[in-house]
């Protein structure tokens, strides 16, 4: 796989929406089963987006079908590359080497988040002191800001962003550099922000799931889980696609979470823990 899940999944429903109608009647006429097959897998597609893996069950309640006719779906799912075989049934497939290079990422949805960025430097005040985490959305706070704050971050493109500008001050983690994600690791990151406390903390994400926000590297989610702790508002910047994406490494809990800025209304699944937990939602 070339492309994250959620763009595949995307990029399928779009194939399954511009089937050839003729083909479809003529298989209905002489009682083919194609059309109801393609109805039934855009169902279970849009499940996954909002639940992230289906049982075999859930299937033959959802369409009315036998288990043999929902494992020959599960079959055509797993076949394109958009679903994967779990216990009892599928799921999203895991992002493995499929999150885009940096540089590439920020090309994409640009103008989202670009929006999701003004928005958060709302929350920036005058003198604060700041968590800048390494993130697209976030580069871009980088690039806009301008007001005479603290910057605390272990992104190196957010170094260069804000390194000419002479009002901020910049606070660089330092240590061994990720040179895909473009961001610093050090082994002994923990005791480096105990000294630290931050005005607010403001987070990427790769993938936001049902237990919380998700990302491609274990180095990467441990600076996050540290960096929380320290903050007195953590503040998520996440496009709509990040909601039906899947990757390893939870870096925080919704517990954790103080407000989300996205582009677009989550699935419901999600409305429901952001409610729970209290969590502050703006869609811009």
């Amino acid at each position: 796989m070339r492309d994250s899940s959620c763009i595949i999944i995307r990029q399928t429903l779009e194939i399954l929406k511009n089937v050839d109608y003729e083909l479809i009647k003529h298989y209905n006429v002489h009682g083919g089963d194609f059309m109801y097959q393609e109805g039934r897998l855009i169902k279970i597609l849009e499940y996954l987006n909002e639940h992230n893996s289906i049982s075999v069950q859930n299937i033959c309640e959802m369409s009315n079908v036998s288990r043999d006719t929902a494992r020959r779906d599960i079959i055509k799912l797993t076949e394109q590359g958009v679903a994967i075989r779990t216990h009892g049934g599928i799921s999203l497939p895991v992002i493995k080497n499929t999150m885009k290079a940096y540089r590439e990422r920020l090309e994409s949805y640009s103008e989202e988040k670009k929006n999701i960025a003004q928005k958060a430097l709302s929350f920036i005040d005058e003198g604060g002191h700041y968590f800048f985490d390494v993130s697209t959305t976030v580069s871009f706070m980088a690039e806009y800001l301008n007001e005479k704050v603290t910057i605390a971050t272990h992104s190196l493109d957010n170094i260069e962003m804000i390194s000419d500008k002479e009002d901020i001050n910049v606070i660089s983690l330092g240590g061994y550099l990720n040179k895909k994600n473009r961001f610093f690791y050090k082994p002994n990151f923990q005791n480096y922000f105990d000294g630290m406390r931050f005005d607010a903390t403001f987070l990427g994400a790769a993938a936001i799931m049902s237990d919380g926000i998700y990302y491609e590297d274990e180095e990467d989610a441990y600076i996050k889980q540290a960096v929380v702790k320290q903050s007195k508002r953590n503040i998520v910047l996440a496009d709509h696609e990040k909601f039906i994406c899947s990757s390893y490494y939870r870096g925080v809990s919704f517990k954790n979470i103080d407000t989300i800025i996205t582009d677009v209304a989550p699935p419901a699944q999600f409305i429901e823990i952001i409610k729970k937990e209290n969590i502050e939602l703006l869609i811009i």
